[in-house]
């Protein structure tokens, strides 16, 4: 007999799902504004899991520059994309201090991902919050 599924259990699961209904996704986390990796898809090891956590972070912050300096002054960013030869970064906002981030081959449907992914911190948006971390 099992216990209750803890709320990372079930983030896990839905980032699963996440791979499960879009074509080529091949990894998705959810991560901390500055970085921390919360929850991934078994597939991403750990230690690339941190590593696409600060990747990830790094295009936020630099995209809520960019927000800040050239529109409209609110910091916001809707998206962030990076393609690179062999794949593609999506970097959403999911709640708050917290992002969801997807790799995707670079043949994928942009819009299937982006939607999937929308749908995906709509429904979860309370549960991807990361409260900044105390010293």
């Amino acid at each position: 007999m099992t216990g209750p599924a803890t709320a990372d259990d079930k983030l896990a699961w839905l980032l699963q799902g996440l791979l499960e209904r879009t074509p080529g996704i091949r990894h998705a986390l959810v991560l901390s504004r500055d970085g921390l990796k919360l929850c991934r898809t078994p597939e991403l090891s750990a230690d690339r899991a941190d590593q696409l956590a600060a990747i990830a972070a790094g295009v936020q912050s630099l995209s809520r520059g960019a927000s800040l300096e050239f529109g409209d002054g609110s910091g916001g960013v809707r998206w962030a994309m990076a393609e690179f030869h062999g794949g593609v970064l999506f970097v959403v906002e999911a709640g708050a201090g917290a992002h969801l981030a997807a790799i995707a081959t670079e043949d994928a449907d942009a819009g299937v991902v982006g939607h999937n992914m929308t749908e995906l911190v709509e429904q979860l948006g309370d549960h991807l919050t990361a409260p900044p971390r105390t010293p």
